[in-house]
């Protein structure tokens, strides 16, 4: 075993993790950044999810690293790829011209983006990037972690790290658990928390949203690209969950804000998976789109497959022993695999015939054998108990005016940063009775508090991805691209200018003055938004 010392470290590359070392980086501390997949990114790389945003992002809304991330985004597609007149004219160029984002695009894009940005730090090891390491075990000392081990996934050799600052932006909040962490896993009793739409009776620790393994496909009409019919597909082809309108292998499902029943099938259109833009699933998460480029130039689009056919809800990731934990995750596999071969064998055509085996499997662009991403979409996390904790009545519509409130979202005197996502849970995995149907209501754009990147008792560990102090329904709108990179660059650049001046992160918060110098900092050196116009604040989604 090696033991490297460092100023930060950083557990977990996602998003959060990644904003976070470039946070802590920029502000002149060394950091060890570490991951345990092949690719930094998270859920827009390695989780195969294109990002997720609020409709003011192109203007406002979000931190200035962040903002550089998005435009090294298009700038690759215009720096590499032979675009059209009209696409290279684009100033908001939507590289996949899917309808979920207004960009849309490849993970790999993702991943060249962020190592573009973490680069001059990582050329005289001022940053340390570890791929392919995952925590294994965390040393305390009283209400400090003092190191943490991590394990190669490719030799199996360990490492330790020491560091006066330690954040946890892995997917499950696994440095919570490891380091004895005091925090929350599922969903909290409304008897807690008084949110009009926590769970009856005790809280429910093995409920949590249902995660997803994503794939990518492209379709060419005369081809045959059938996978091997999956080990499982006869359980998935017939599974239906009770509050499903049909087989979950079918192109129904359901609305999730109404709970009415819809189809919605992969093509609308004959010509949809050549850049025509339909209301259909192939539009919705298109991350290469062939209307960009000369007419013939690529045959087909491609899009990324994160839809309700494969959420998996039939049990969770958390509180559940390892041997259970892992037949979930190879249960998903089989699950978006059989939606793949029934895709490609079963589902009903535009034209009425049956199955579309032209769609190819595109595990290329997700760096992966196996066609499925290198690792699943976590919508949720353990939590930490923090010093503050978001509640549905600091940013629901519903429940602010249910107690009485002002329209608008909480004004937190201790904001970090903002974000706007609508309260957005899918189906969870439930209790006894098996899983529960969506949760997604209409929220204010909200503020993100430092108090909830504050443990309770814990002093230098700090949540860096979707392990801060919210809770099962607040952490609906707090999980999406632009918010996880928020909290860790927050988090990020509070170890660094704790180090830097010698306060500790609970002092920053509770201290009026020490609090406004790092909120200056953060506007200032690092150009964050702490606040919306209050036309924005007051509005819903």
């Amino acid at each position: 075993m090696t033991v490297q010392e460092t100023d930060v470290l950083v557990v977990g590359g996602g998003l959060g993790g990644a904003a976070a070392a470039l946070a802590a980086a920029q502000l002149g501390r060394r950091v060890v950044l570490t991951e345990e997949s092949a690719w930094l990114g998270g859920q827009m790389t390695s989780q195969a999810v294109p990002p997720d945003e609020h409709p003011w992002i192109e203007t406002q809304g979000a931190t200035r690293n962040y903002r550089r991330l998005r435009n090294n985004i298009r700038d690759y597609y215009r720096r590499t790829y032979d675009l059209n007149a009209d696409a290279r004219a684009a100033a908001l160029l939507n590289p996949g011209g899917g309808g979920v984002s207004p960009i849309c695009h490849e993970p790999r894009v993702g991943v060249i983006a962020i190592e573009e940005l973490l680069a001059p730090y990582q050329a005289d090891t001022q940053l340390t990037v570890l791929l392919e390491h995952e925590p294994v075990a965390a040393e305390t000392e009283g209400d400090q972690i003092t190191a943490v081990t991590l394990r190669s996934r490719l030799s199996g050799e360990e490492v330790t790290v020491t560091a006066p600052y330690v954040l946890d932006a892995t997917e499950l909040g696994d440095l919570l658990e490891l380091a004895g962490v005091e925090h929350v896993i599922g969903a909290e009793s409304r008897d807690d928390t008084g949110e009009p739409h926590a769970v009856d009776g005790p809280a429910r620790p093995l409920d949590q949203q249902a995660f997803t393994w994503c794939f990518a496909v492209d379709y060419h009409p005369d081809g045959d690209f059938t996978v091997d019919r999956p080990a499982d597909y006869a359980f998935w082809r017939d599974y239906r969950p009770d509050f499903w309108p049909a087989k979950l292998l079918s192109w129904q499902d359901v609305i999730p804000q109404t709970l009415a029943p819809r189809r919605e099938a992969i093509f609308e259109h004959p010509d949809s998976p050549r850049g025509h833009v339909t209301a259909d699933r192939w539009n919705f998460r298109r991350i290469f789109s062939a209307a960009h480029y000369a007419p013939g130039r690529y045959a087909s689009d491609i899009t990324m497959v994160n839809w309700p056919q494969i959420d998996y809800m039939a049990g969770p990731l958390l509180g559940v022993d390892e041997a259970t934990r892992a037949r979930h995750l190879a249960a998903a596999r089989q699950q978006s695999l059989s939606f793949l071969y029934w895709m490609q064998t079963e589902a009903p055509r535009l034209d009425g015939g049956t199955g579309y085996p032209g769609l190819r499997l595109r595990g290329d662009v997700l760096g992966t054998d196996d066609g499925l991403a290198m690792r699943p979409y976590i919508r949720e996390s353990r939590r930490v108990l923090a010093e503050l904790t978001v509640l549905e009545q600091h940013v629901g519509v519903e429940a602010r005016a249910l107690a009485g409130l002002p329209a608008g979202s909480e004004v937190y005197p201790d904001s970090v940063g903002v974000g706007s996502y609508r309260i957005d849970l899918h189906p969870s995995t439930g209790d006894e009775d098996g899983p529960r149907t969506y949760i997604d209501i209409a929220d204010h754009p909200f503020q993100i508090p430092l108090g909830a990147l504050i443990p309770r008792r814990v002093e230098n560990l700090l949540p860096a991805n979707k392990n801060i102090g919210t809770t099962h329904i607040t952490n609906g709108c707090y999980r999406l691209h632009p918010v996880e990179w928020n909290v860790g660059e927050a988090a990020g650049a509070l170890a660094a200018h704790c180090l830097n001046t010698g306060a500790t992160p609970r002092k920053v918060r509770n201290d009026p003055a020490l609090l406004a110098d790092f909120q200056q900092l953060l506007t200032g050196t690092l150009g964050f938004q702490l606040g919306w116009p209050e036309h924005i604040r007051t509005a819903h989604r």
